[in-house]
């Protein structure tokens, strides 16, 4: 039943009031690009001022026949709050108005349940639409009422109201139940990827930042991405390769927005949990958008709601192509620590700079120098090809791989503890190797 939706765009009316007492207001220009998302048609945008919301109506009795004398005129099949509503708000405006109403968290959910696309992700929708719902459901009908005197008159013993509650707290408890299913299948993934040290790379941001753009830029992956709020929703994983470190996971993953509904926080956690578990957050700004700044705000409080707020971030701004004569660029942080990359994805500018910078904060100090392998070792010569780690090769007359490497220290010294040598001079390597003719398994040659 939620996910049923007309064939063509409704006809609506937007209201935005601005509310003296609210410290953080909602984005009147926001609004109209969310009812434009959920394939909204406005035919007329009534704005005002108030210094509280009315108990009855949130607004006062002239701006609400204001909002009923538009409904008239144009026809309209519903009408939309950048507000919060309560229920009692709702249903007095629907009564009063004699047409659907929805505020800013139910148009939100709407527009979440036209783009879920995995079971996944229509399950975590479901129960926040169903979690929203239940404390607004209408007594419809009365066909099942309290019990009553007489035979034949006895009824079912509770009202239609408290059927449909429970009915929906059954269905809550069973999806719960499937997304703790889910929670656990995405733990095992990701103690996989632990057990293989695979780095976990998550994009996250304010919606239509371009995260899916960067993706596809960066992956191929070919994921759906628009010129719309929340044009992504189930989060996809794909593998990249990092130049000088090896394979990578990288996730795409909701947009966030301001003022995010509780119940969508709560709903998609198991979704979440895979930002708060990553190794390095690339934190997509749309630098074009003058609004950036607070839009940054909003994604760290959500960042931080979710135990995310700790991972390490780099900041990707991009769009840059929006920006005139703007250059892929690098801005680093007092310590000399990469906080900025400025690229765009659209145009693939800067793409390279960034797989450099997401490197270096993964793999720390990059170490250059020449490893000598014996031949019986060719298992370890293919791991660092693999990785990505070999520069250059030749072999002398005794058999032996000298590779040129550039790889993390940690990566180094790991390889030489685990075949038990040390970090030698060149002369030395050379003459052990010379005169014993020991295979030796890795010694390092010369430092560049």
């Amino acid at each position: 039943m939620f996910f049923d939706r007309p064939e063509s765009g409704e006809a609506c009316i937007l209201v935005h009031i601005s509310i003296d007492s609210e410290t953080e207001r909602e984005d009147a220009a926001e609004f109209e690009e969310l009812a434009l998302s959920a394939g909204a048609m406005p035919v007329a945008y009534i704005q005002g001022s108030r210094r509280q919301p009315t108990a009855n109506y949130f607004i006062g009795t002239g701006k609400l026949e204001e909002v009923a004398e538009a409904v008239r005129a144009h026809g309209a099949e519903l009408v939309l709050f950048n507000h919060s509503l309560s229920p009692s708000q709702e249903r007095n405006l629907e009564k009063y108005l004699n047409c659907r109403v929805l505020d800013r968290t139910g148009l939100i959910l709407d527009i979440f349940a036209q783009r879920a696309r995995s079971h996944e992700g229509k399950l975590q929708v479901e129960l926040a639409q169903l979690q929203h719902s239940s404390t607004r459901l209408k007594r419809g009908w009365t066909h099942l009422d309290r019990q009553k005197g007489g035979i034949g008159m006895r009824g079912a013993g509770e009202t239609q109201l408290e059927l449909d509650q429970r009915i929906i707290a059954q269905r809550i408890k069973a999806i719960n139940k499937g997304l703790a299913k889910v929670r656990g299948q995405r733990e095992q993934g990701r103690k996989s990827r632990v057990r293989a040290e695979v780095c976990t790379i998550s994009l996250v941001g304010y919606t239509n930042a371009g995260k899916s753009s960067l993706f596809n830029a960066l992956t191929s992956a070919g994921a759906y991405a628009a010129d719309k709020l929340f044009a992504t929703l189930d989060s996809t994983l794909r593998r990249i390769e990092l130049p000088n470190y090896g394979p990578a996971i990288i996730a795409d993953t909701v947009g966030f927005i301001s003022h995010l509904p509780h119940q969508l926080v709560e709903a998609f956690r198991a979704t979440l949990e895979e930002t708060a578990a990553a190794n390095l957050l690339l934190h997509v700004v749309d630098a074009a958008n003058p609004q950036h700044p607070e839009f940054m705000l909003e994604v760290n409080k959500v960042l931080t709601e979710i135990d995310a707020g700790a991972v390490p971030q780099l900041q990707v701004f991009n769009k840059i192509d929006l920006i005139a004569d703007c250059e892929p660029h690098l801005q680093r942080d007092a310590e000399g620590r990469p906080l900025r990359v400025w690229l765009s994805a659209k145009t693939g500018a800067g793409l390279d700079l960034l797989l450099t910078v997401i490197t270096e904060l993964l793999a720390g100090i990059l170490t250059s120098t020449t490893l000598l392998v014996a031949p019986q070792n060719t298992r370890l010569r293919s791991q660092l090809y693999a990785k990505g780690f070999v520069e250059a090769e030749s072999i002398d007359d005794l058999g032996f791989y000298h590779l040129q490497v550039r790889l993390p220290q940690q990566d180094l010294t790991r390889i030489l503890l685990q075949d038990g040598i040390s970090v030698l001079t060149a002369n030395v390597a050379q003459e052990q190797v010379a005169d014993s003719n020991i295979a030796a398994g890795v010694q390092t040659v010369s430092n560049a």
